[in-house]
């Protein structure tokens, strides 16, 4: 006795993906490295951030209680 085969309702596909990503996904790639570039290009436009000194002893306390 044989069993009856169902075919499928829509065609085959074709083994292609279709992915579409969202536009910042390759707009802030792009951005991070156009500013870094420039970083590297232009050094001196690079400064260093300045700390709070009460900030900056309390860290240096935190690192003091974790050293012990």
């Amino acid at each position: 006795m044989s069993a009856p085969t169902h075919t499928r309702p829509h065609p085959a596909t074709t083994g292609r993906v279709d992915i579409r990503l969202p536009w910042w996904a390759l707009a802030l790639p792009a951005l991070a490295f156009i500013t870094l570039l420039a970083l590297i290009l232009n050094p001196a436009e690079a400064q260093a951030a300045t700390g709070d000194p009460a900030i900056t002893h309390f860290l240096e306390r935190v690192q003091d209680l974790f050293a012990r």
